[in-house]
């Protein structure tokens, strides 16, 4: 697995930990989770402008 080195605030990582030690989860769990959730919302919204793009293109050729 790759290592990857980011920044942040102070006061972020504090929240971050927060959590972490409330989910019993490491930073590193946390932040994956929250990437792959990121990436997917990502996904589902280029789907949803394809299909909308979809749409309007069937209406202009109709």
């Amino acid at each position: 697995m790759a290592r990857v080195l980011i920044s942040m605030p102070d006061e972020f990582l504090t929240k971050i930990d927060e959590v972490s030690d409330k989910e019993n989860r490491t930073r590193s769990e946390l932040i994956r989770e929250a990437l792959r959730t990121y990436i997917h919302k990502q996904k589902v919204k280029e789907n949803a402008l394809a299909v909308k793009n979809a749409s309007i293109l069937e209406t202009l050729l109709d």
